[in-house]
């Protein structure tokens, strides 16, 4: 099944990321966004991407230069043609989500795939919004893209062997290394994680101890590169409440419950690193 062209919706920093690899990997991108300014710092942070490898030897500047020629953007899914995979990676909102591959149903062309970048939403749901659930699968990159060699491939119940068979070679084309998870809430990375995160907001609003401490005692005592709370932030307090929510619902478990204080942090706008401020600020 080709996979020469690629549609990437949303031009954040994940969306940017998953981009970058496709054209690193000599494929054909249309990124998009409805937001113009947000889809030309998309596209300047791809470009600074690929020169910062230059810079570093990763990649040579022809390379570079046929990488950018192969990259173009719109503001509307529907304006790129012959469309072979969309990869989906907007903010966590399965309605949102649920829109957008409606649109995507339409404009990847027979027999093409649409993948979305969730970080726990169900794919057999985001599946079911389209004719073609077969067809559908869940690509998790991690963040940052150009950096972490991860990619959780979900099968929902309807996705066919030759959807995930071709989407892992693509994965591992883009230089990722994947693992499968089943359709259930978190998949497999969230599911661990995620709860590791919301126990140290416990522990910080019972006071056991303070973010500092919380963090370095994780970093030193568990060999982590950073601490739960700094990594929080960097996600954003408001995706981590969102998945937490998720496992807590999908999964009917009060252990899943959400800290009472990320709540809290998330209600007054503190978000994190984007935000300015989380636990820490920036």
């Amino acid at each position: 099944m080709a996979t020469e062209h690629i549609v990437v919706v949303g031009a954040g920093q994940m969306g940017a990321g998953i981009a970058q690899v496709a054209l690193q990997a000599g494929l054909r991108v249309s990124l998009v966004d409805v937001n113009k300014d947000g889809l030309a710092k998309g596209a300047d942070r791809i470009k600074a991407g690929l020169k910062k490898l230059v810079e570093k030897g990763k990649l040579d500047a022809a390379k570079q230069q046929a990488a950018e020629a192969n990259l173009a953007t719109f503001t509307s899914a529907r304006e790129a043609k012959d469309v072979d995979v969309a990869i989906e990676a907007v903010t966590e909102n399965e309605d949102l989500k649920r829109r957008i591959f409606l649109e995507l149903d339409e404009v990847v062309r027979p027999g093409g795939i649409l993948a979305t970048n969730t970080s726990s939403i169900p794919i057999t749901r985001i599946a079911a919004a389209t004719k073609r659930p077969e067809a559908v699968i869940g690509m998790h990159f991690m963040n940052p893209v150009p950096v972490m060699q991860l990619v959780e491939l979900i099968r929902g119940a309807a996705t066919s062997e030759e959807t995930y068979t071709t989407i892992r070679t693509m994965a591992e084309r883009m230089g990722k290394t994947t693992v499968v998870s089943k359709d259930y809430p978190g998949f497999i990375v969230n599911r661990i994680l995620i709860p590791m995160l919301n126990e140290a907001c416990f522990a910080l609003m019972e006071g056991l101890g303070t973010a500092e401490d919380i963090d370095t005692a994780m970093k030193l005592g568990t060999n982590q590169p950073m601490g739960p709370l700094q990594l929080a932030d960097f996600i954003g307090l408001d995706t981590v409440l969102y998945i937490a929510e998720v496992l807590h619902k999908g999964l009917g478990d009060s252990k899943y419950r959400p800290c009472p204080l990320l709540r809290q942090y998330v209600d007054a706008g503190w978000y994190g690193k984007k935000s300015g401020r989380g636990f820490y600020k920036y």
